[in-house]
């Protein structure tokens, strides 16, 4: 069996700032996302390759090489060129050879062992389901329906629900399955996982679930993002930073190295702040600050900014702000 952690997408529900930042290695807490992935993975000794696109190919390199892990890159550059997931399943095949694979979406952060989800493969397409508990909700999802452990329907953003219980990012797709890409390919169907799944059923391909609880985020939006490093987050990391003896630190943060925090600020709860910031008399909670951004006299709540803003006297709430913005109110 093989690992492949699909990182491929250019992530545009997130933009501006997924622009030039790969999703899958933003920050939650002091570590990035893929970081929670590959902890995970590190417990199976797998070979584990990550699936990406030339455009980001030089942010994973290094971050690749680091950890002695693979590259798989695709030859992209733009959203509308991009192979999709299944495309980029064929193209791993292709490379490395038939063989069990577990996926996984490199966007994905999930509370369940994968030790315990592969314990539970027989054979079986395997998936990883979750409750989101709303059937509003389920419907931007693949939604299942379960008879025991065995799914006996799987309908992609479905308009009317049969479940609140949803396929998560992370699959185990049998070798004899992995053979069958290019005929659903072929075929002119959707390159998506889900499509897949739905086309697998209907061929008669027995498909197993794997349910947890606990926690799952999608990070496919602001508030996903931020949801995840509210439960992430568990313990403060500080590095040398210049902080007044005004302000004031509401645990759990992260500031990194070179951030000055001066007059009277208070950072957090659920807040990072990058290297190189300057907070001067303001607030920040719930909130993602990337490097070398300048906030004065300003309220930021449940808000991400990216790297080299100046925000001043404002309040920003539930705001996405894409980098080098300058924003003030007032001189």
């Amino acid at each position: 069996m093989k690992v492949l952690i699909m990182a491929g997408g250019y992530a545009t529900r997130l933009w501006p700032i997924t622009k030039d930042n790969p999703k899958a290695l933003l920050p939650v807490g002091n570590r990035v996302i893929l970081d929670y992935i590959l902890e995970k993975v590190g417990e199976l000794g797998l070979e584990t390759y990550i699936s990406t696109n030339r455009f980001f190919e030089a942010h994973f390199r290094p971050y690749a090489e680091e950890r002695g892990v693979e590259l798989i890159v695709e030859d992209t550059l733009h959203e509308e060129e991009k192979l999709g997931t299944i495309g980029a399943m064929k193209k791993a095949v292709d490379e490395l050879g038939l063989d069990d694979y577990l996926v996984i979406a490199g966007d994905n952060l999930f509370s369940f062992s994968l030790t315990d989800f592969l314990r539970a493969y027989d054979g079986r397409t395997l998936i990883a389901v979750y409750d989101v508990g709303d059937l509003e909700l389920a419907k931007r999802y693949g939604v299942v329906v379960l008879e025991g452990d065995r799914v006996i329907s799987f309908e992609e953003k479905p308009a009317q629900p049969r479940s609140t219980l949803i396929s998560t990012g992370v699959y185990v797709f049998p070798k004899v399955v992995m053979e069958r890409i290019d005929e659903y390919l072929s075929n002119g169907n959707r390159d998506s996982p889900g499509y897949f799944l739905q086309w697998l059923l209907s061929k008669g391909e027995p498909i197993k679930a794997y349910r947890f609880s606990e926690y799952w985020y999608d990070i496919g939006s602001a508030d996903s993002y931020l949801e995840a490093l509210k439960t992430l987050l568990r313990e403060s990391h500080v590095e040398e930073i210049q902080i007044s003896p005004y302000a004031k630190i509401i645990p759990p943060v992260v500031i990194k190295r070179g951030a000055k925090i001066l007059g009277r600020s208070i950072i957090g709860p659920y807040a990072y702040i990058g290297e190189g910031c300057v907070i001067e008399n303001s607030d920040v909670s719930d909130s993602i600050i990337f490097r070398n951004t300048v906030i004065k006299n300003s309220t930021i709540w449940r808000s991400i900014i990216d790297e080299k803003c100046e925000i001043r006297n404002l309040e920003l709430r539930k705001s996405l702000v894409g980098g080098h913005a300058k924003i003030q109110r007032g001189e």
